[in-house]
């Protein structure tokens, strides 16, 4: 292989902190290398409530073994998350711990599975599990995150965090039914009505 055509592929393969060389497995079925490494969340995702943010420290310990198919990808993936209670808007940090297990099919191995859309294949002897650890790191994500179990919420009125301001806290309210009528009683031809009676 020239220097040239060495410097295209490095090119071609994908880059960023997720995407991982499997060249030292040399294609060699039972081939095993492990990788424990932090890395930078080069951007957010997640959910609008929840998210791994942007910058965060993600802790990869990961097995890449080679098989007949391609390369094996399982393992591990720790990352903080930051994000709003769905109760009380307080601001809510909390971390994750996923599994991932993932093949990454040789190109020309690719050609033979079925579903080919669904398929993660190696570019250039590189893998990208940036798509696997944010389906893995959204699908482990609560629906609606909790700054403590027994959050009270914020009050419907005013909007208060029920937690601070106490349980005697409550608006006076009128029901809506009474409304006009309480109107009548503020009416001053009524009044004088009353008055001469």
């Amino acid at each position: 292989m020239t220097a040239m055509t060495t410097q295209r592929a490095r090119r071609r393969a994908p880059r960023g902190p997720y995407v991982l060389d499997t060249r030292e497995l040399g294609r060699r079925p039972g081939s095993l290398r492990r990788v424990e490494t932090t890395i930078v969340q080069p951007s957010d995702f997640g959910t609008e409530i929840l998210r791994v943010p942007e910058g965060a420290a993600v802790r990869l310990d990961l097995r890449l073994e080679s098989v007949m198919e391609g390369v094996l990808v399982s393992g591990v993936v720790t990352a903080p998350l930051a994000g709003e209670c769905a109760r009380c808007l307080e601001e809510v940090t909390d971390t994750t711990s996923v599994d991932i297990r993932e093949l990454f099919y040789y190109p020309e191995r690719a050609v033979e599975t079925e579903d080919e859309g669904d398929t993660c294949v190696l570019v250039e002897d590189h893998v990208d599990i940036e798509p696997v650890v944010r389906d893995a790191v959204v699908l482990s994500l609560p629906l609606s995150p909790l700054c403590r179990p027994d959050c009270a919420g914020l009050c419907v009125d005013c909007g208060a965090r029920l937690d601070e301001v106490g349980p005697d806290h409550s608006h006076t309210r009128q029901d809506p039914r009474w409304a006009a009528l309480s109107g009548l009683a503020q009416d001053p031809a009524i009044t004088e009505n009353k008055e001469k009676d």
